[in-house]
């Protein structure tokens, strides 16, 4: 008798576990497919915009025009704001609208974002390497400041510079022929280096 109980009992199991398999497979599918309609909508940079408060959109808004700073530059490039605001491949782009984009999203609708935004996670250098990785392998004088930053990076790494130190995206009135560079916040980088690597001034 017990045995039957227990046979009767089966299908009845049976039939929970096809609905757990499909609610999860339809859970998971909802999460890829929102995941992949968010990717979407990031690679267009108005879409971004139209949530985003100031300054945000006054740097969507000089993406429009000639280019003023190094983000607008980029525009002119077919780069979108995601591409530098996230890591390389899928685990990058992923990382960052969990991290980013998703509590970003949050605040923006129950109303408690910070206006004037500010830049909660920093551009990595990797954010800039995955499209510049040759930059640190040129060996010449005129490189030496990148070829030497990751020996700075690893003998100092936590006031070290990183690429955004130097090439910062939305100043505008750099020199536009050295990429956008503003000549006072590069020397003053280029000094902290000297002086962690025992270079001199």
């Amino acid at each position: 008798m017990h045995r039957r109980d227990r046979r009767k009992a089966r299908p009845g199991r049976t039939r929970w576990k096809i609905v757990a398999g499909v609610f999860t497979v339809l859970v998971i599918s909802l999460a890829g497919g929102g995941l992949a309609y968010g990717a979407h909508l990031e690679n267009n940079d108005g879409f971004c915009a139209s949530c985003h408060t100031q300054p945000e959109t006054l740097y969507f808004e000089r993406s429009l025009a000639a280019p003023v700073d190094l983000a607008t530059f980029h525009t002119t490039k077919a780069v979108t704001c995601i591409d530098c605001h996230s890591g390389d491949g899928s685990i990058g782009r992923v990382s960052a609208m969990t991290s980013v984009a998703l509590p970003d999203l949050v605040h923006y609708l129950n109303g408690h974002y910070r206006s004037p935004a500010t830049t909660t996670v920093a551009i990595g250098d990797d954010h800039c390497l995955k499209c510049h990785a040759n930059v640190p392998n040129r060996q010449d004088f005129n490189n030496h400041f990148h070829v030497f930053l990751a020996t700075w990076q690893a003998r100092s790494p936590s006031d070290a510079a990183s690429c955004v130190d130097c090439h910062q995206s939305h100043v505008t009135g750099g020199i536009v022929d050295a990429g956008y560079l503003q000549q006072a916040t590069t020397d003053a980088v280029c000094q902290r280096c000297h002086a962690s690597l025992g270079a001199g001034g």
